[in-house]
């Protein structure tokens, strides 16, 4: 080999050798300043679609090809569809993936877990489209409460059949019995009384469940009035007067003066009155139901306790669901339709307020009612004065043991 050959390979094995490191310095650069694959992913994103997820009420998720979050709605968070970068549920992953792989929008209703524990689940509709190349958006609706007006109204149905064929059937079995009696006296008497009885109970079931219907459908009041609340007890009181004194049960009234609220009289005056006629029906001859009001944290209380059974720390919740009764031949021989407590609760809520209840086996019952106090002219809540202890015997307070 002479020199000007051995020249030339050395000055080409110069500059390979140079190219190669500032290759390798330039690779090592690119990756010390490159951007992480989310946020490449989130600057290849459409223009503007991180502002509409900020402000979208449903929730919303941008998942990349590899399925990691890299962007969402808050209410995704709230609902608990995303943790991090990661999709929680993987019934949403697999829709992500059947959309990328074969670009048609898909739509789905799923049951998804609320969470790591329970059994609790959130019913959610999905609707998931490709975002541009790379990307997959979710839209998610939580279903949840529109399913469950589904169900209730289906129960609502089903219960109102079945609690209707109960009275019809036995006022037709009674004319029945009566037309084969039609040469006895006595037990065509017996046969009719027993119709009255059943034509009032069917009369009470139809015109409670009107009643329960119109409340549903009026989530809030129309123009409410300032309601004497005092009167209204008192009113509601006199209505069961007669049953009460066929039992010769005592009812007690200790209600506060000047209690005022923002609402409707007819029904306030029918919550109290439901409250006080179970208390009546479930209370044994000789005892005593005793109804109280005042104002305390700016809200009126009305209580009306009882010195009956109680009720099973069990069946505490359910005995505001319709048609739910603790002891339901004890019900129905009473004529209770199993709507009383149902129709308080709805009254209470269009009015703001609530209703609950205390209630020990052995020790009797105590309702509450909550309404918000009604401002008065100054802006200021009003306040009622203590009922006069000599005027009116003291009505027994929640958790007191009946005398």
């Amino acid at each position: 080999m002479d020199a000007t050959t051995a020249a030339l390979l050395a000055g080409f094995a110069g500059l390979l050798t140079g190219a190669v490191a500032v290759v390798a310095v330039r690779y090592s650069e690119r990756q010390q300043t490159s951007v992480p694959p989310s946020e490449a992913s989130v600057t290849a994103l459409p223009a503007g679609v991180a502002d509409v997820l900020a402000v979208l009420r449903s929730g919303a998720i941008v998942v990349d090809s590899a399925d990691e979050v890299i962007n969402n709605s808050p209410s995704a968070v709230a609902y608990g569809l995303v943790r991090g970068r990661d999709l929680v549920h993987a019934e949403l992953r697999h829709l992500a993936r059947q959309v990328r792989r074969d670009g048609v929008i898909r739509e789905a209703e799923l049951a998804l877990a609320r969470g790591p524990l329970g059994q609790a689940q959130s019913i959610m509709h999905a609707r998931v489209a490709p975002l541009g190349s790379n990307h997959v958006l979710l839209l998610v609706e939580d279903h949840t409460q529109a399913r469950r007006v589904e169900e209730v109204r289906r129960d609502f149905v089903a219960n109102v059949s079945h609690e209707l064929k109960t009275p019809v059937g036995g006022i037709g079995l009674l004319a029945e019995a009566i037309l084969d009696a039609k040469d006895d006296p006595e037990a065509v008497a017996r046969f009719a009384t027993r119709m009255q009885v059943e034509s009032a109970r069917l009369t009470q079931l139809v015109k409670e469940i009107v009643d329960l219907s119109r409340l549903q459908v009026a989530d809030t009041l129309h123009e409410p009035r300032l309601v004497d609340v005092t009167a209204a007890v008192h009113e509601a009181i006199d209505y069961s007067r007669v049953g009460a004194d066929a039992k010769q049960i005592e009812i007690v009234e200790a209600c506060a003066p000047d209690l005022k609220v923002f609402g409707d009289e007819d029904l306030l005056v029918t919550a109290v009155r439901n409250l006080v006629g179970n208390a009546v029906a479930y209370s044994e001859p000789g005892s005593r139901v005793a109804v109280g009001g005042r104002v305390h944290d700016e809200m009126v209380e009305i209580t009306v306790t009882d010195q009956g059974l109680g009720i099973p720390e069990s069946e505490q919740e359910r005995i505001f669901e319709r048609f739910y009764r603790v002891d339901a031949a004890r019900s129905r021989a009473t004529g209770g339709t199993g709507l009383g407590l149902a129709i308080v609760k709805h009254i209470c809520a269009n009015h703001g307020g609530d209703v609950a209840v205390w209630s020990e086996e052995g020790r009797g019952s105590t309702f509450t009612i909550r309404l918000p106090a009604a401002a008065d002219r100054t802006g200021g809540r009003t306040t009622a004065r203590p009922a006069d202890p000599d005027s009116a015997p003291r009505a027994l307070q929640q958790g007191e043991a009946p005398a």
